[in-house]
């Protein structure tokens, strides 16, 4: 939740490189000037296979990477995300870059390391300039295509073709196929979610990983591509009223089945050997900037207090510790304006009842013996709740991890890992979404039990939490 760093869900809007400014020229410098150049971790002289490298990758390595994708994303825009889209099973399957694969593989020394991050943003980004002049071969208009269809089959033909030169067809390559392919019906003036749909129904599950596709198959996707198209699937007026996603996320939290979800706090209280979230602030937010690391590391401070009391979770207690995320003079206020994320397709209405509202949905948080609800789930629709109420002007998705740990603390339960909580977001009308952060949540707290078990030699589970 604090940016999507998985490059599976970039829409053109997010990518169109003739709306992103870059110098290439200049790329070297900008990289060096970013907080995680200056920390570079040095991949430790053990073998492949040993246990260690795989903690290593996976902890330090891992969470620099993410660092790096971050603070790439600060200078330039979301776009840059895909620098670490590596070939076949990377970072991230089936992507078009060759020149980064994983932590372990393309961390090494400083100075390799970041000549990687540098080559493999620039190796994005000419991959994107090189579609946009795949996408204008033919000046396609969606109102006449009547008469063009053969030129939007042609094109698609040909993309598809160009995804499978790049990416060599390894693990996932479809799923960019796909990408590349609702970009290009973007790009032409289809609606998004309308193109979305209609490549999935072309593809109809004829691209498979490790397998490219045979003539017959490419052109049975293009060509049923092209005569699915309507002049009606063009964008929607750009006067339509502005949609409302805090209603819209109000609506699927009523409708997503809370109480029938698994739920791993059951089991009740556990201190892991090491703290997740503290360990993950220093790694992450630490090689962003200092600072920031240390605002987080004080508001979790503070936060493991209220928890050891009992507090109540509402605005105020929230206020107090965006305090130290945001370094204000005093509480920050909860917001008078409409706010928006996701580079503004997601908007969040404000009426003269939103705090209460949101405070009346934060109390559903505690533990209630009359109609008890898991804490897993508790935890994840707080986190939610923050998330899609946006109540700061800035730092939302810092306060709504900070709301996940501290409804989890609450009730004695520390995580000793969180990276599949910190590293994703959420859409406010996806109803799979609050199942998909639960689900999360219980394999990190699974994780941390069996750990801690296997420290202790037992299958027990203490009652007081990591600080």
């Amino acid at each position: 939740m604090i940016v999507e760093l998985a490059p599976h869900s970039l829409t053109w809007d997010d990518v169109d490189p003739t709306r992103q400014a870059f110098d290439a020229a200049s790329v070297a410098r900008t990289v060096r000037s970013l907080g995680p150049a200056r920390c570079v971790p040095i991949r430790p002289d053990i073998p492949f296979g040993d246990p260690a490298m795989s903690a290593w990758s996976h902890g330090e390595a891992q969470s620099w990477a993410d660092a790096m994708s971050f603070a790439l994303v600060q200078h330039y825009g979301r776009w840059t995300v895909g620098w670490r889209w590596s070939h076949d099973e990377g970072d991230f399957d089936g992507g078009p870059v060759g020149n980064w694969c994983c932590p372990r593989d393309s961390i090494t020394t400083p100075e390799e390391t970041l000549a990687r991050v540098e080559a493999a943003l620039r190796e994005w980004r000419e991959w994107l300039e090189y579609l946009v002049g795949w996408f204008e071969a033919y000046p396609l208009d969606l109102s006449d295509i009547e008469s063009q269809r053969i030129l939007w089959e042609r094109s698609a033909r040909n993309l598809i073709l160009q995804v499978v030169d790049r990416t060599g067809c390894g693990s996932g390559w479809h799923g960019h196929c796909r990408q590349v392919l609702t970009w290009f019906l973007d790009h032409w003036g289809v609606a998004p979610e309308v193109a979305r749909g209609l490549v999935d129904e072309a593809i109809g599950g004829r691209f498979h990983s490790w397998t490219g596709p045979d003539t017959v198959t490419v052109d049975g996707v293009a060509e049923q591509l092209a005569l699915s198209l309507q002049p009606a699937d063009g964008r929607g007026r750009a006067d339509a009223p502005a949609r409302d996603h805090l209603q819209r996320w109000l609506a699927v939290r009523e409708s997503v089945p809370w109480h029938e979800i698994p739920d791993s706090g059951a089991d009740g209280p556990v201190a892991p050997l090491r703290d997740g979230a503290m360990e993950d602030i220093r790694a992450f937010d630490g090689a962003i900037a200092p600072a920031r690391a240390q605002g987080l590391l004080s508001a979790l401070e503070l936060l493991r207090a209220d928890a050891a009391r009992g507090a109540r979770l509402d605005f105020t207690l929230l206020s107090g510790w965006q305090q130290h995320v945001l370094d204000t003079p005093g509480p920050p206020r909860f917001r008078n304006a409409p706010a928006f994320a996701k580079r503004g397709r997601e908007r969040y209405g404000i009426g003269p009842d939103t705090r209460a509202h949101f405070d009346a949905c934060l109390a559903g948080s505690a533990s209630d013996a009359g109609r008890p609800l898991g804490l897993t789930a508790r935890a994840a629709r707080a986190c939610l709740d923050v998330c899609f109420f946006h109540p700061f002007d800035d730092g939302n998705a810092r306060s709504a991890f900070l709301t996940l740990v501290f409804v989890l603390a609450r009730e004695g339960v520390a995580l000793d890992g969180v990276g599949l909580l910190r590293r994703i977001s959420f859409e406010a009308d996806a109803p799979q979404d609050p199942l998909i952060l639960v689900r999360y949540i219980n394999i990190h707290l699974a994780e941390t039990r069996r750990r801690t078990a296997d420290s202790t030699g037992s299958t027990g589970s203490t009652g007081s939490t990591a600080r």
